[in-house]
């Protein structure tokens, strides 16, 4: 019994040794999702990276030489962009920023107030009127764009600014983040202490409650800025003026007009990478309000 308990000594620690030398079941578990996200962010940035090289050549480089070549033409492409009708491409460039942030802007107030407004009163139809807009936030916009089509063509208001702005201001999605957000950063004791205080529901709103609210309105904006920036349908459907089209409806006619005429390429590629840059700068600009730090809030332990 004893040589046999001797024998097997050696085995065991052989195997606590093996077991060892492998890396931990959760280790090598973590390590999925981390391929897949880099699996993602390849898949998602390599279409930028070939915008980015793509602008950089000239017409005649764009079709002989290796796709993630840079080129030597990026100044020329900019300079006929910028002639090409008088510098069209920025009045375009000016729409979509018009649309974008005004249209976000005047969303995230709407958002705002009801998000606070569903989250904070009780009333009758509440959760009625939250689940509509619940129906709202999984309604397709292609299904919606045409009666609003209709509506603003009974109110004579399409082809122009408004008929692209207002359809934009009511954000069934936007209104939906404001009041999670509201329900959880704005303690309902914060509220009572101000109604015990005498300051009215206005005050309340703006004092109290939106400085609480910062983050998820921040949100909220960038996300309705980025949706109105990158929509090509409303403005397809609501504008016949080239004057008056965002940079999406533009850089698509001159996509059109590159079957006939192939030195577009360039110019379509160009302005895709320049129409690119604000969203980025945007998003550099707002991590700052990202602030989750719990002790940024009114109430501190």
């Amino acid at each position: 019994m004893s040589s046999l308990a001797v024998h097997k000594a050696p085995s065991a620690a052989g195997a606590t040794g093996a077991a060892r030398s492998r890396p931990p079941l959760r280790g090598r578990v973590a390590l999925v999702p981390t391929i897949t996200l880099l699996l993602g962010a390849v898949y998602c940035l390599l279409p930028v990276a070939w915008v980015v090289i793509a602008s950089t050549k000239s017409g005649r480089e764009l079709f002989s030489t290796f796709t993630f070549l840079p080129g030597t033409g990026f100044a020329d492409n900019i300079k006929d962009l910028s002639s090409y009708r008088d510098g069209v491409y920025w009045k375009w460039l000016g729409n979509s920023a018009l649309y974008a942030g005004l249209g976000a802007l005047l969303s995230t107030c709407v958002s705002a107030f009801s998000g606070y407004a569903l989250a904070t009163y009780r009333f009758r139809g509440r959760e009625s009127m939250f689940n509509i807009l619940l129906a709202g936030v999984l309604m397709p916009p292609i299904i919606l764009a045409v009666p609003q089509y209709l509506l603003l063509a009974q109110a004579n208001l399409t082809d122009s600014y408004w008929s692209v702005l207002l359809p934009q201001i009511l954000s069934p999605y936007g209104v939906y983040l404001a009041r999670i957000y509201a329900a959880a950063a704005v303690p309902g004791d914060v509220v009572e202490a101000g109604r015990m205080d005498g300051a009215g529901e206005w005050r309340i709103f703006t004092r109290i409650a939106l400085p609480m609210m910062v983050p998820g309105l921040v949100t909220v904006f960038l996300f309705q800025f980025v949706a109105v920036w990158n929509n090509f349908l409303l403005p397809y459907i609501m504008l016949s003026d080239d004057e008056r089209f965002p940079i999406t409806l533009g850089l698509y006619t001159l996509l059109e007009q590159g079957s006939n005429q192939p030195a577009l390429y360039t110019l379509v590629i160009t302005g895709a990478f320049l129409a690119v840059i604000p969203l980025v700068a945007l998003f550099l600009v707002v991590q700052q309000f990202w602030s989750l730090d719990l002790l940024s809030g009114a109430v501190k332990s």
